[in-house]
């Protein structure tokens, strides 16, 4: 859960940054690219106070002209030392497009373009408008031209065209400042996330840990109930008190079924003495009391296999270093006799693999399913018993050439008190599978059932090679 929830609070917090971080960043560049044009717009002012009187009007005097020169020369000048300076060009032109002073020399209004907009502008007597943001990547100029004024007429225009290479690595390092800002608040904002899921869902994680505990047997498991928030440490009490509950009510049920099965088991047994003192009564091969003497057998095996059962759920798997060959090997040669005596072939091999078993629950699982086997197969098919390793399970895998079973009964083989339809007649509680599957199950073994073609079951009994967890 954490994986799924902690990259959307990431993506969330990277789209608020973004949010902020991107206006920010256009602020700096706007507010960069404003104090370059104000500048302009001072120094292109400052030109326009010089050049007022540098036109000569019609009707002016030697002197005034030889004067006007002077000025002329004085505002060349300036401009000259302008350029040399800051690298910028600049110049005043007539109303006819004519230089009256430049630097460099050869600045010259073209035929299109920001600088002939911008001349265009200062000639109908306003300012040209503010030049388009300059962004890092880009390598336009910026060009601003101011009226020169005299009585009320346009007598010239000043034009400045200046590089925005500095500007643009003044906008380029604010925005490595913004940038190294977000990096730092993602990072912050990425360390607080993990804190808060960290928090918040470490009690949902134990409660999953707890939860599998318990579904795999391990009714004792409890939710340790320290920390996060005040709901979830609240459904962990409840949690708790739920699987308390639950153990109680299942400890009943295993402890009634176990004295049920013992306190019935002296009247079942009293019964059955009674019913053969009167069979001696009646005449030899009655069929009636043969029918009730099977059936109370049967029924005596029944209480047997739930005493068995009900103890089986309560005992704990003696756990051990096991060779899984010489035990399988070792049941094969006691099942080979009755399989011999029903005409069955009992067939093994068991190759030495050790794994980690309670050697009695496996020899008690192995005798279970050699049993079934054995008692399903007909005359003159025959069992195998096949021991192998994979990776970290080993397996004692058991097939037979019997009826078999169908896709729908495979799904309720060693379900309590299930029998097939097609094997009523034949003598059995349909509780041993559901003993040895509990059995196996409190050390981390387990039993599985395939069909085997063209016909027979396929039974498998897995233990693990390495020490289960506690």
């Amino acid at each position: 859960m954490r994986t799924r929830l902690l990259p959307l609070l990431i993506v969330l917090l990277a789209a608020v940054l973004l949010a902020l971080g991107v206006p920010l960043a256009a602020s700096v560049a706007g507010a960069q690219q404003q104090r370059v044009v104000v500048d302009r717009i001072d120094d292109t002012a400052r030109f326009a106070a010089l050049a007022q009187n540098v036109t000569v009007p019609s009707g002016t005097d030697a002197s005034a002209s030889a004067s006007m020169d002077e000025r002329l020369l004085t505002l060349g000048r300036e401009l000259d030392s302008y350029y040399e300076v800051y690298d910028i060009r600049a110049a005043v032109f007539s109303t006819t497009g004519t230089p009256l002073a430049s630097a460099p020399k050869g600045f010259t209004i073209p035929q299109a373009g920001e600088v002939h907009v911008a001349y265009a502008e200062a000639l109908l007597s306003r300012r040209s408008h503010d030049p388009e943001q300059v962004w890092p990547w880009q390598r336009n100029r910026l060009v601003v031209a101011s009226p020169v004024i005299r009585d009320g007429d346009v007598v010239a225009v000043v034009v400045t065209d200046s590089p925005t290479g500095p500007m643009r690595s003044r906008i380029l390092h604010g925005w490595l400042i913004i940038g190294a800002g977000e990096v730092a608040a993602m990072l912050l904002a990425i360390g607080a996330a993990l804190r808060l899921t960290g928090w918040v869902l470490k009690p949902v994680r134990v409660l999953d840990i707890t939860t599998h505990a318990i579904a795999s047997g391990r009714l004792k498991s409890r939710v340790a109930v320290a920390s996060g928030p005040p709901e979830l440490r609240r459904l962990g009490r409840s949690f708790n008190e739920m699987a308390d509950n639950v153990e109680d009510v299942l400890e009943q049920q295993r402890a009634f079924v176990a004295d049920a099965s013992h306190q019935l088991r002296n009247p079942l047994a009293a019964l059955l003495l009674r019913i053969e003192l009167l069979a001696y009564e009646l005449p030899e091969g009655n069929e009636e009391i043969a029918s009730v003497q099977s059936e109370g057998k049967r029924l005596a095996q029944v209480l047997d296999d739930l005493l068995d059962l009900a103890l089986a759920e309560h005992t704990e798997a003696d756990l051990r270093v096991t060779d899984i060959g010489a035990l399988t090997a070792e049941r094969v040669a006691a099942w080979a006799p009755t399989a011999e005596a029903k005409g069955v072939r009992l067939v093994g091999d068991c190759p030495a693999t050790t794994a980690w078993a309670d050697p009695v629950t496996l020899s008690s699982a192995l005798d279970a399913v050699i049993d079934n086997a054995v008692k399903f197969t007909p005359e003159g098919e025959r069992v195998e018993v096949r021991v192998a390793a994979d990776g970290e399970t080993s397996t004692v895998v058991v097939t037979d050439h019997g009826p078999g079973l169908t896709d729908e009964e495979l799904t309720r083989v060693g379900d309590r008190f299930w029998r097939s339809a097609h094997h009523q007649n034949i003598k059995g509680s349909g509780l041993g599978l559901s003993i040895t599957r509990t059995l196996l199950a409190a050390g981390g073994g387990s039993l599985s059932y395939e069909r085997h073609e063209p016909t027979g079951l396929k039974v498998t009994v897995s233990v693990p090679r390495s020490r289960p967890a506690a």
